[in-house]
């Protein structure tokens, strides 16, 4: 068996939609990083735990500023690490698609997709956050009159408007 999974990677929380099941995980986007190891050792709930309470060999980081990967090895890692408990066993690697801000450049939004491919996805598509959100609250984005959407984030707020099928402005 095999499932398509949603992830999105935001600045405070990664939710991870898993299709037939819903949102199976919602935890923060923090890492903790052993740098005389150079490995990670908690990711999520787990590592937001350990924030001021580290010893000093461990690093506890958010790898995501402003919506977009600021740290590609521990972002790749956390992905990782997201796909496979929401896959659990799984036959095929999931196709999986990651929302990203609508203002990244493509070498951010390439970035994620390589993420994600390199995390264990079969196939790895970006969407923008304003058109997941518009989609999700069932908003009919390809119609010709505008609708306009308010994402409201941990980490950014995004105001779009949407018509056919994309974003205007």
């Amino acid at each position: 068996m095999r499932w398509d999974i949603g992830i999105d990677l935001g600045t405070a929380t990664v939710l991870v939609y898993v299709e037939g099941k819903g949102i199976v995980l919602n935890e923060p986007s923090v890492v903790a990083v052993d740098t005389t190891m150079d490995c990670i050792t908690k990711i999520g709930k787990d590592a937001q735990a350990m924030l001021g309470r580290n010893p000093a060999h461990i690093e506890v980081i958010r790898p995501l500023k402003e919506g977009v990967i600021s740290r590609y090895d521990v972002t790749q890692k956390m992905i990782q690490y997201y796909i496979r408990r929401a896959s659990g066993n799984a036959f095929l690697p999931p196709r999986v698609i990651i929302c990203i801000p609508s203002g990244v450049t493509e070498v951010e939004a390439r970035a994620v997709i390589d993420a994600g491919t390199q995390a264990g996805a079969r196939k790895t598509y970006i969407v923008e956050e304003p058109v997941a959100a518009a989609i999700g609250a069932g908003l009919r984005i390809a119609d010709a009159r505008g609708s306009m959407i308010v994402d409201i984030g941990g980490g950014t707020t995004e105001v779009a408007v949407l018509s056919y099928g994309g974003i205007v402005i």
